[in-house]
């Protein structure tokens, strides 16, 4: 039985994940349009010997420029230049299945994928918020179901595109004159609900098949989703009991779908601040917690409790008439998160924002290398976790600690492999097969409709 191993992905966020990180003296407030800025990252990273590295993104401006850099390069178009500065590392990119069309996206994630041979992943996202809806013609969000199921047929989509073309359509017989063998060529010609879509891709079949299929919603419809279409799951937890819940609830909805559960991978985040003893780490994070505006806070904060302006107070915990998550239409899995801890705690509204700053609810963890580690491998052996998305809340300072001084003693403890060895797709870095061409050969069982 092969060894389970640990799976790290480094969520790359301009300055780091802390909303004050690009405050800090050391920080370069324009370093989020500059490709040298992702290229040394993702060269730590890949030191690392990371699985893979994730950018985040949305159809609309974010927050509040006052608050922290704001805009994003594109990230299809950043991966691309990143797959020819590194050799290993997986490259996985958030798009949209509410704001974009199945043809044109799986198009540009094939093409990700041939161009860094083998190693693109896509996060699945469907969007919240009327500020992206606006921008593409709509007065309000469409509601939470109505943007899960697109993104149901938005997949069935893709991979019918992605499936198009078989392996070995490409015959390339230069005596008799024949480049393709138009009979392996699968035109998809789906009529459904949301999309019309004829013909086949117009780019051959990918090292593996098709992108690494990720997701992060951890509503009821984004557990159902992702059971039945993701290999990766990006979550937010604050403790290990409430991952622990989650882990085996995700295991055993896939398990329901037809699926192997070990062919989905849960990687909760966490956002490390490192010292070399926890005196320093605990003084490092109040660094960062002191340069937070908490003005910006509030505005952020009302807005994803749907809370009119000048509701809250800072030195108040959160009002008890909450709408109830029943009616909440946009990140409905975050706001649950943010009421739960605020209410577990007994936080202040300033407490909150505080805690907010360093990773939008996800676990913040400061202390030592030694304790850092002991975290990781914690939740990695008690049923929490198949790995990490780590999200430093400094960059690149953040991710170069975590190389130089935690990832040691994960391969110490033989959680992490000491080097990547033979090129591997990002798929194989996960340990997930090649899925089958459905055009083919009907998929196996544990990969039906992933």
């Amino acid at each position: 039985m092969t060894e389970r191993r640990l799976h790290l992905n480094a969520f790359l966020m301009n300055t780091g994940h802390h909303e004050a990180s690009w405050r800090l003296p050391e920080s370069d407030p324009y370093a989020h349009v500059e490709l040298g800025h992702y290229v040394h990252l993702a060269r730590i990273a890949e030191r690392g010997t990371f699985d893979s590295l994730f950018l985040a993104d949305g159809p609309q401006l974010w927050g509040n420029l006052a608050q922290r850099p704001a805009g994003a390069l594109e990230p299809l178009t950043l991966l691309t230049a990143l797959a020819t500065a590194t050799e290993h590392i997986g490259l996985i990119a958030t798009a949209s299945t509410s704001y974009n069309s199945p043809y044109n996206l799986a198009r540009k994630f094939a093409s990700l994928d041939i161009i860094s041979g083998g190693r693109a992943g896509w996060n699945i996202v469907t969007t919240a918020g009327a500020e992206a809806a606006r921008n593409f013609g709509l007065d309000a969000e469409p509601a939470h179901a109505e943007r899960y199921a697109r993104a149901a047929e938005f997949l069935d989509v893709a991979l019918k595109l992605w499936d198009s073309w078989e392996d070995d359509a490409i015959v390339a017989d230069k005596a008799a004159g024949v480049w393709g063998d138009d009979t392996r060529v699968h035109p998809a010609r789906h009529k459904g609900r949301y999309f019309s879509v004829e013909g086949a891709l117009n780019v051959p079949r990918t090292p593996q098949g098709y992108p690494l299929l990720v997701q992060a919603g951890s509503s009821e419809d984004g557990k159902e989703f992702a059971a039945r279409y993701a290999e990766a799951v990006f979550t937010a937890q604050q403790t290990i009991e409430d991952a622990q819940a989650f882990y085996a609830d995700l295991k055993s909805r896939t398990t329901a779908a037809g699926r192997d559960p070990g062919h989905i991978k849960v990687l909760p985040g966490i956002v490390p601040v490192i010292g070399s003893t926890e005196t320093e780490a605990l003084a490092a994070e109040q660094v960062l917690e002191d340069h937070i505006v908490y003005a910006h806070g509030v505005g952020r904060l009302e807005a994803l409790l749907q809370l009119p302006p000048g509701t809250l107070e800072l030195d108040a915990e959160l009002p008890s008439d909450l709408p109830p998550e029943s009616v909440i239409e946009g990140a409905k899995s975050r706001y649950t998160l943010v009421v739960e801890l605020a209410r577990r705690e007994r936080l202040t509204v300033r407490q909150l924002i505080g805690r907010l700053g360093g990773g939008r609810g996800h676990l913040t963890f400061a202390g030592t290398p030694e304790q850092v580690a002991d975290a990781i491998e914690q939740w990695f052996t008690s049923g929490a976790a198949d790995g990490f998305n780590i999200m430093p809340a400094v960059l690149p300072s953040g991710l170069d600690a975590f190389v130089d001084h935690v990832v040691p003693l994960l391969r110490a403890r033989s959680l992490l492999r000491e080097e990547y060895g033979p090129r591997q797709t990002l798929r194989e870095r996960y340990g997930l097969p090649r899925p089958a061409n459905q055009y083919v050969t009907a998929p196996a069982p544990a990969l039906a409709r992933v």
